[in-house]
């Protein structure tokens, strides 16, 4: 349906030391998030509107075209699956916490490193709430440095092209091991119903991921130390099912179909493995590549719906019914994340 679009917008248990592998030379990670765009727009129509990430940079590492987000296709929730390795659902507002701590965390609890050696760096303002979580042990503890919105949360969306000069700002400033970059135009011009500018949005996110691929393969600090992992957090509704390309939400084959793109030096190049994996392997993966192992028992909230007696009231006009009530419980589980193994070379891992 945007094929005529594409072509008329192209140019013009407990916290533990693991060991990372034999001789891995990853010392810093740095994930962006792409935020929704569907499949059909990006790496199902190359080089089409990623022309860099497509043909410049997709023959420098790995790309897993068999990557979903399988739990829930929201903003906030597809996030916290990167962050916690855990699929929950999570309000979309920005006033919810995660039920479990980060891989920020767990990094900073580790390394005992400042604030500033791990930063969430974000378009949406909202996604503030990636920096902490609900768990009392976690709660408050190991906070990253956070930069998202215009100036913080409840002041609004930012820029895509401001939030990659703070980022480029602040990994020369500050020197962070680990940091999350949200890109939101994609999914923001999407849900406004601006067609032109949601294509606009994944186009120049293709460029901002190759500048900012340039600058840390440049950069003394992070040149042939670095991981860069590109993602989305969720996809978006195919043609014809509530409101297409403009929506997304549910466990349609258009929500779920997402994307990884993996280059640094502990990758392959030009692989692409079939092999399928979700948004819940990557944070595994990341403690993999900074030496942490996060816990292998988790909790995950769980929405039910009870029925509640409501008394009569002879006030009413009608006799009085009863209720249903969602309610919230949070139920223990094993950590269903794992270590994409696929993108590292051969004999790095043991």
């Amino acid at each position: 349906m945007l094929a005529a679009f594409l072509l008329g917008f192209l140019p013009a248990c407990s916290l533990t030391a693991s060991k990372s592998g034999k001789g891995l030379k990853t010392q810093n990670v740095v994930i962006v998030v792409i935020d929704g765009p569907r499949y059909s727009e990006t790496w199902g129509n190359t080089p089409g509107l990623i022309p860099n990430m497509s043909t410049v940079l997709k023959p420098k590492g790995v790309f897993l075209s068999n990557f979903l987000n399988d739990g829930f296709t929201y903003t906030n929730s597809g996030h916290a699956a990167i962050t916690t390795g855990v699929n929950q659902p999570i309000d979309n507002y920005g006033e919810e916490f995660p039920a479990n701590p980060s891989i920020f965390q767990y990094w900073l609890k580790q390394t005992g490193k400042p604030a500033t050696a791990a930063w969430l760096v974000t378009s949406k303002d909202k996604l503030h709430i990636l920096a902490n979580t609900t768990d009392s042990l976690w709660h408050d503890q190991f906070l990253p440095s956070v930069n998202s919105g215009v100036n913080g949360p409840g002041t609004g969306y930012r820029a895509d092209s401001l939030t990659l000069v703070e980022a480029k700002r602040i990994l020369t400033e500050h020197k962070p091991n680990l940091m999350l970059i949200n890109f939101m135009e994609p999914d923001g011009f999407a849900h406004a119903g601006n067609q032109a500018y949601y294509i606009r949005g994944i186009y120049r996110s293709d460029r901002y991921v190759q500048d900012l691929w340039d600058f840390l393969s440049k950069d003394e600090h992070y040149r042939k130390s670095t991981a860069l992992l590109v993602t989305n957090d969720h996809g978006r509704h195919l043609d014809g099912i509530d409101g297409g390309w403009q929506e997304h939400g549910d466990n349609c084959k258009g929500c779920q179909q997402i994307s990884l793109l993996a280059l640094g030096p502990d990758f392959k190049k030009g692989a692409e493995p079939e092999t399928p994996y979700t948004l819940v392997d990557i944070a595994p993966t990341v403690g993999k590549l900074l030496g942490f192992k996060m816990d292998s028992t988790v909790v995950v909230p769980r929405l039910d719906t009870t029925v509640v007696a409501v008394a009569a009231d002879s006030t009413l006009a009608v006799p009085a019914k009863d209720s249903l009530v969602v309610v919230r419980s949070m139920e223990k589980s094993v950590l269903k994340g794992r270590v994409i193994r696929d993108l590292f070379k051969e004999g790095m891992l043991p």
